[in-house]
C-alpha cells in the first residue's frame, strides 16, 4: 500500500472513517494549532510581512497540490510581460535538486540555466514557457528583494504563496478545484485543507478552475462563492488542445490508441481529458514529483505514449521517441482578475 496516495483517497472521500482516518484526524488537531497560531500572530499585528519595492501577486490554494496553479501563475506573468513589465515568477522549487535555502536563478527570462532534475519539473516548466525571471527559494523575501536588485523587476508572482505570509502582496489570488473543491473539509492530514476556512478573509480574488469538459457546474459555483463569501470569483476554463511529439513537434492524430503516462496531483482528470480525443488502453501513474528513472519507462508497449506538459520536461532527458505530451489552454480574464 502506498501511504500517500491512501491518505489522498480519504482526503477526497465524502465520508471517511476507519482507524487510520481517527489517527489522521487527531494530527489534524496539532497541525491546525500550528496553523491557527502562526496566522493569529500575523491577523493581531504581532508580526508583520515585509514590503518590497515591487508589486507582489500571489497565486495558491487552501488545499494540496493539483488545483492547477501552474498555468494560472504563467498566463498571469505572460500578461504582465505584454503589458510591458519586467516580471519574475518565485517558486518554493519543490521536488529540484538545488538547495532552496539558497536563491537560484532558474532562468533570466532569455536563458535557462538548469535542468528540470535541478530545477523542479513546475519552475522548469515557466522557464520553459514563459520570458520571466524564474527564481527558487524558500524565503519568498530573500529572493524579492535580489530580483528586485539585480534584475530591476517591477512585478513578481508568488506560486504557491498563499500561505507564505512573511512577504506582503497587493492581490492574494486562490483557486480552487470545481470538482474537487475541498475535500473531505479536513485540515492535513485527515484532509486536504493546509488552514481553516477563516482564511478566506486574506483572499482578494478567488478563481474556481474548471477542468472538464463540461463548464456548466463550475459557472453556478462562481455565481454561488461570488454571493456567498461577497468576494470578486472568476472561472478558469482549463482544456485539451493539442498533442504533441517532445522532439519532433508532430501532432498526434485523434482516435488513435494511447497510454497514459503521469507523475502528478489528479491524474484522473489528465486521463479524462486525453480519453476526449484518444482510446485509452493503459495507464501507468507515479506520486506527485516523481523522480523519473529510465526503468519507469519500460513495459509500456507500442502504443503512444501520452504525459502531461509538467511530466514531459522530466521525460524528454530520457530521449525515448513516441512520447507525446498534452498541451492544455487556459480560458481566464487576467485583465480583470488584476484589478484593484
Amino acid at each position: 500500500m502506498n501511504i500517500k496516495t491512501e491518505i489522498t483517497k480519504l482526503h477526497y472521500k465524502k465520508d471517511p472513517e476507519g482507524f487510520f482516518f481517527n489517527m489522521l484526524r487527531f494530527c489534524s488537531v496539532f497541525y491546525g494549532l500550528g496553523s491557527g497560531f502562526k496566522n493569529f500572530l500575523y491577523d493581531k499585528n504581532i508580526f508583520h510581512p515585509t514590503k518590497v519595492n515591487a508589486k507582489v501577486i500571489s497565486v495558491g490554494n487552501l488545499t494540496t497540490g493539483g488545483v492547477g496553479k501552474t498555468p494560472v501563475v504563467n498566463a498571469i506573468a505572460n500578461y504582465l510581460i505584454k503589458k510591458g513589465h519586467k516580471v519574475a515568477i518565485i517558486s518554493r522549487g519543490y521536488g529540484g535538486k538545488l538547495s532552496n535555502k539558497n536563491v537560484n536563478v532558474i532562468s533570466d527570462g532569455e536563458k535557462v540555466f538548469v535542468n528540470s532534475k535541478m530545477a523542479g519539473d513546475e519552475p522548469y516548466w515557466h522557464a520553459t514557457n514563459s520570458s520571466a525571471i524564474v527564481i527558487t527559494c524558500k524565503d519568498r523575501v530573500r529572493a524579492a528583494k535580489f530580483v528586485i536588485e539585480n534584475f530591476g523587476v517591477t512585478h513578481i508572482v508568488l506560486d504557491d504563496g498563499f500561505q507564505h505570509r512573511k512577504i506582503f502582496r497587493d492581490i492574494n489570488i486562490v483557486l480552487a478545484d470545481s470538482e474537487k473543491w475541498f475535500g473531505n473539509e479536513c485540515l492535513l492530514p485527515a484532509g486536504p485543507l493546509r488552514e481553516g476556512k477563516e482564511a478566506f478573509n486574506r483572499i482578494d480574488k478567488l478563481v474556481v478552475v474548471s477542468k472538464n469538459h463540461d463548464h456548466t457546474k463550475a459557472d453556478k459555483l462562481v455565481k454561488i462563492m461570488s454571493k456567498k463569501m461577497q468576494l470578486p470569483t472568476f472561472l478558469c476554463k482549463t482544456e485539451p488542445d493539442i498533442t504533441y511529439d517532445l522532439f519532433s513537434g508532430e501532432i498526434l492524430p485523434n482516435g488513435q490508441k494511447v497510454t497514459t503516462l503521469c507523475a502528478i496531483a489528479q491524474p484522473e482528470q489528465f486521463i479524462n481529458f486525453v480519453k476526449k480525443n484518444y482510446e485509452v488502453v493503459n495507464s501507468r501513474i507515479f506520486d506527485d514529483h516523481h523522480a523519473y528513472c529510465a526503468e519507469d519507462l519500460n513495459d509500456l508497449g507500442n502504443l503512444p505514449i501520452v504525459t502531461t506538459e509538467k511530466d514531459a520536461v522530466k521525460l524528454k532527458e530520457f530521449c525515448v521517441k513516441n512520447i507525446y505530451a498534452l498541451k492544455l489552454k487556459v480560458s481566464l480574464d487576467v485583465e480583470s482578475l488584476l484589478e484593484r
